[in-house]
């Protein structure tokens, strides 16, 4: 048996050799017919071996041809068979894949194969990019060669726009694979699997050096096709054979393509940016109701209401014009949102319908199989019959409640974008409630965000309880304050509202409240509502410990460029170590002092050349504030035995403030210094520092000292405002590609 194997591989050998031999023979005499008859010959067998993957792997020796006869300029038939070769190699194993890849000048020239006039050629090129892309080294490579420029170059010159879909389950029968009918055009199809592989391959900066010229049109197609997919997604119209007559078979996923779209509109300009003096203009426009008051007084601190005439809400320029109607009918109310939620909606995540019991205080849900602890592994999907049932649970008194509408509309992008600016925070998030008449729908509960209810149709009656703590909750971490029921049932202080359209409620963070559709005493009956809600979400750098953190990371830099510290002195790890400890003081007070809680909102301030702006006081008199509260804490024994309890523990103290490391330090930081944060290697300087305890001390209290009064407000502005820039570019890019998905 080993002779009959090593006599098949020497037979092989052979084969391959000869093949060789053929084709430089072949090539170096190419002007005349014999000879490209012989080369197609040679390449036919050579391909038709490695599609019975009688041949194991493509030999150096013909792999080193590959670049001339891509290059052919021969009739389009040898050019055409080598490209057939690279694709059915790129098959054959990862390391053959790979091989292929790595050689620059085999990817260029299929990649020219690309910009061939003739068809056939393009089609086997095309393929082969699909075959060579199967691994993530062939799409890198592929990538680098413009390999996706010239697929939307050609897609530019043969897309049609009467695609139509069909759906059928995929292999693993969850998620849902795309059949593609173009009118039988299998290249069309051909050319979507081999773009939509590539594009969704890229890094941000890939992406943003595609000219948006060049990819418009596969963008519009794209978007189209999505259209098409929700359609029979919403309806759950799935096949589970996706042999239909007329249809060719696609790669493509739904995931795939919703990634592809989403990718691509991350540097559009998916919505109108509204500026904040618009913003403040439509919400604080009244003497009573002036943002300066509103900052002062209310912030965080106390609800506030804003009344506004019915007619606000329709005048040209108020910032809610654009989203209101003059007349609402629920069914057409549903039917429009349903289509721009996603596909299909995610129960808990895009949609809930529920109301709060009258007897019990809690929250009922109308689907039945929604349960109290919400699986994110496992939702509860929403289709177009559950949809069509929301008619039914509305009658039945329960509110239909929409979340990230920011996402969905784009007029509602704009508001929340505008408000963001405003109070100089990175997002806004928008949700809206349908509650029919003598309703409730949220259970009394409090929020980690600030609201700002905007009454849109009908009245609504609102309970806003005392605030149970006076340390406001953070985003998406849990809080000890009370829960609503509790807050509900105390004798705590409830102050009340009736929302009329036009009206704007404020309630701060950490607020108990409810809602209920009432009889007013106007009309003598109870009314629906529809209100939406903006808001605030304000994350971990951009509340006052945060600015905190990052006026220390500024001084901190500044030392080290104008006195040259050095880290592997004793001096210089007890400066650096007696820093880390302050950033652990700042993050203790975060926890125990309301005010570093508190979102900042210097990423607001407009830097006027006149510092006597009240906006510009209001935030430097906080942070003088927050300085001396600093100053004045001398904890260093607890904070000494938190770094060591930490360390035992192999838990990273540091964990929420990895953060500063997106300050930007271009402009001041002198080459050779360290740009690392301060905190890097703590874990190693520690010891030492520990066992010279007092004085470590005396160099804490001192850094300590100095920092209090040395650290400049306007010398951190600058820094915190990019951060924000950067949070905010991230926000914009997810912003666009979600509303390329939902707003068709």
């Amino acid at each position: 048996m080993g002779k009959k194997k090593k006599k098949k591989r020497k037979q092989k050998q052979d084969n391959t050799n000869s093949i060789f031999a053929i084709l430089v023979a072949a090539l170096s005499n190419s002007n005349n017919n014999y000879s490209e008859f012989i080369t197609k010959k040679c390449l036919n067998r050579l391909r038709l071996s490695l599609l019975s993957q009688s041949q194991p792997t493509l030999p150096i020796p013909i792999l080193s041809l590959l670049p001339v006869l891509l290059n052919s300029k021969c009739s389009g038939g040898i050019a055409g068979l080598s490209a057939e070769i690279v694709g059915a190699a790129s098959l054959l194993s990862l390391e053959t894949n790979e091989q292929i890849a790595a050689d620059a000048e085999i990817v260029r020239g299929l990649v020219s194969l690309l910009r061939n006039s003739e068809k056939r050629v393009l089609v086997a090129a095309a393929n082969a990019v699909l075959d060579l892309s199967t691994t993530s080294v062939g799409r890198q490579k592929l990538l680098e060669s413009s390999a996706l420029e010239a697929l939307l170059l050609i897609f530019r010159q043969v897309h049609r726009s009467s695609t139509l879909v069909s759906l059928c389950a995929g292999e693993n029968g969850n998620e849902a694979s795309l059949c593609i009918a173009c009118e039988e055009d299998e290249f069309l199809v051909l050319l979507l699997d081999a773009a939509i592989v590539l594009i969704n391959s890229c890094d941000i900066e890939q992406l943003l050096r595609i000219p948006r010229k060049l990819y418009e049109s596969l963008f519009v197609f794209l978007k189209e096709l999505w259209i098409k997919v929700q359609d029979q997604l919403f309806s759950g119209n799935i096949m589970r054979s996706n042999r239909e007559k007329h249809f060719c078979s696609s790669k493509i996923t739904v995931n795939s393509l919703a990634e592809s779209i989403f990718r691509l509109s991350l540097n559009a300009d998916q919505f109108t940016i509204i500026s904040k003096e618009r913003v403040e203009r439509s919400i604080f426009s009244s003497n009573e109701g002036s943002f300066e008051n509103f900052i002062v007084n209310y912030w965080e601190a106390s609800p506030f209401l804003v009344r506004r005439s019915t007619d606000s809400l329709i005048e040209g320029n108020d910032i809610f014009t654009s989203f209101v109607q003059d007349e609402l009918d629920i069914l057409s109310f549903l039917n429009d949102v349903r289509h721009k939620l996603g596909c299909p909606l995610v129960y808990e995540q895009d949609i809930r319908v529920l109301k709060t019991d009258k007897i019990s205080k809690k929250e009922v849900h109308f689907f039945p199989r929604i349960s109290d602890s919400f699986d994110v592994k496992d939702p509860y999907l929403i289709y177009a019959d559950d949809i069509s049932k929301c008619e039914e649970a509305y009658k039945e008194g329960y509110t239909i409640a929409l979340r990230g509408m920011e996402f969905r509309f784009e007029c509602l992008a704009n508001i929340a974008d505008g408000l963001a600016s405003l109070f100089g925070q990175p997002s806004v998030g928008a949700n809206m409630y349908l509650t029919p008449p003598n309703s409730q729908g949220l259970a009394c509960h409090y929020d980690d965000h600030c609201v700002f209810v905007c009454q849109l149709f009908g009245n609504k009656h609102w309970k806003i309880f005392a605030q149970p703590s006076v340390q406001l909750p953070r985003l998406y971490h849990p809080c000890d304050i009370v829960n609503g029921v509790e807050a509900e049932s105390s004798t705590a202080e409830c102050r009340q509202f009736l929302l009329r359209e036009g009206d704007i409620l404020y309630i701060p963070r950490g607020f108990p409240h409810k809602a209920c559709t009432e009889d007013d005493g106007r009309t003598g009956s109870a009314e629906f509502s529809l209100h939406l809600t903006l808001g605030v979400e304000v994350e971990h750098p951009f509340e006052w410990e945060g600015f905190a953190h990052a006026a220390l990371c500024c001084w901190n830099q500044a030392q080290k460029i104008h006195h040259h510290a050095s880290v592997e002195s004793f001096s210089g790890i007890l400066n650096l170590m007696s820093v880390n400890l302050l950033h652990l003081l700042i993050g203790l007070l975060g926890h125990s002092d309301p005010t570093f809680r508190k979102a900042c909102l210097v990423g607001a301030v407009s830097r006027p050349s006149d510092t006597q702006d009240w906006f510009y006081l209001n935030q430097k008199t906080i942070f003088d504030e927050l300085i001396g509260k600093i100053s004045a804490d001398s904890r260093f024994l607890e904070l000494l035995s938190s770094m060591e309890m930490a360390i035992r523990e192999n838990t990273d103290p540091f964990q929420q403030m990895r953060w500063l490391q997106l300050l930007d330090w271009n402009r001041e930081t002198l080459e050779g210094h360290d740009r690392k944060l301060p905190f890097t290697g703590a874990e190693i300087m520690f010891p030492l520092y520990a066992e010279h305890k007092d004085m470590a001390e005396t160099a804490f209290m001192q850094v300590k000292s100095k920092f209090c009064s040395e650290v400049s407000f306007e010398d951190v502005i600058e820094r915190y405002k990019m951060l924000l820039g950067k949070y905010k570019e991230t926000r914009k890019q997810y912003m666009n590609g979600m509303l390329s998905l939902h707003c068709n």
